[in-house]
């Protein structure tokens, strides 16, 4: 088996990324999204096009990784049977995230490129709770799994 997906190597990565996730989505929740407002209507379009182009640029890899991990950890790593129903509830929450992306928050981010709409930058910021809560119960998740399975001595 690849040193990659040896159970505790996986989860180590896995973790690493939905933590990085987690503290970028409160970053985004609480700072990011409720300055849009602060802006300016004359300059948000191209500010909420640099935005999609550089945020994606960030969270897309990370996105699919943790994706591809989530999955791995489920098919590939770990076969305990007391780990398991923690890993699915880890890939439904990922699910749920990636459900609420492609749902609610592209959309909004597709209306607010023609310029600032007050109603879309205000669903944008409610409707991505969903993901902060999501990416949080993760990390919660995944931070337990790492602080009961120490790597193999």
């Amino acid at each position: 088996m690849s040193k990659l997906l040896e159970p505790w190597t996986l989860l180590v990565v896995h973790s690493a990324l939905g933590l990085f996730m987690c503290g970028l989505i409160w970053f985004v929740q609480i700072v990011h999204y409720p300055l849009f407002e602060a802006v300016g209507r004359e300059h948000f379009s191209r500010y909420e096009q640099l935005h999609v182009q550089r945020v994606g640029w960030v969270v897309g890899p990370v996105m699919l990784a943790e994706a591809a991990s989530a999955v791995a950890l489920l098919l590939f790593a770990w076969r305990e049977a007391t780990t398991r129903p923690l890993l699915w509830v880890n890939l439904a929450l990922l699910a749920l995230i990636w459900i609420s992306t492609a749902v609610w928050q592209v959309p909004q981010h597709e209306a607010l490129r023609s310029g600032f709409q007050t109603e879309a930058a205000r669903f944008l910021v409610a409707s991505n709770w969903i993901r902060t809560v999501g990416w949080t119960l993760r990390g919660v998740i995944l931070a337990g799994l790492l602080a009961v399975r120490p790597p193999a001595q």
